[in-house]
């Protein structure tokens, strides 16, 4: 860091300018990085994430191959270059969807991967507390749980009881 600092620090603001635009013509993920500090409505940037967890349970062609790593590391992605609160809420509920989507369609997958969705789920919930965003995810949260009944593996209860403890008996 300390030598690009110093790198830097030689560069006249043109080629500064310059550095930047080439960074950003030529990788995708300062492109995104940019695009969320340029436009108020990040909703571009937060869709092409969303696309990346959807594709990996529901691509456009063939079975999904819902590789969980994959889908985890948009939302961790998306998380460093974006502030939007609301975004970062959307994305961890919306892998959950997908995942919820992903088993009411091929049936019955196993613990780990319903272990992954309830602690996302969790996650998003503490997230949503945080910032007191209740009354924008409180349907969809529910719909998850709702879309659950039946499932097993504890997957179910497991999102039921999280759901009961941040909405409806109060924020822990």
């Amino acid at each position: 860091l300390k030598n690009l600092k110093e790198y830097l620090k030689q560069r006249s603001k043109e080629d500064l300018i310059n550095e930047i635009s080439g960074l950003f013509t030529k990788f995708e993920y300062v492109k995104d990085y940019y695009q969320t500090k340029l436009v108020q409505d990040d909703s571009l940037v937060l869709q092409k994430y969303k696309d990346v967890i959807e594709n990996e349970f529901f691509p456009r062609r063939g079975f999904g191959k819902a590789r969980l790593s994959v889908a985890r590391k948009a939302i961790s992605d998306y998380q460093k270059m974006s502030s939007s609160r609301e975004g970062i809420a959307d994305i961890m509920i919306f892998f959950a969807e997908m995942g919820v989507k992903f088993t009411n369609a091929y049936g019955d997958i196993n613990a780990p991967f319903y272990n992954s969705m309830v602690s996302m789920y969790e996650r998003a919930l503490k997230f949503i507390a945080k910032y007191k965003l209740h009354k924008i995810f409180e349907t969809r949260c529910k719909k998850i749980v709702d879309d659950t009944h039946g499932i097993g593996w504890g997957f179910h209860d497991g999102l039921d009881d999280l759901y009961c403890e941040y909405f409806e008996t109060g924020v822990p």
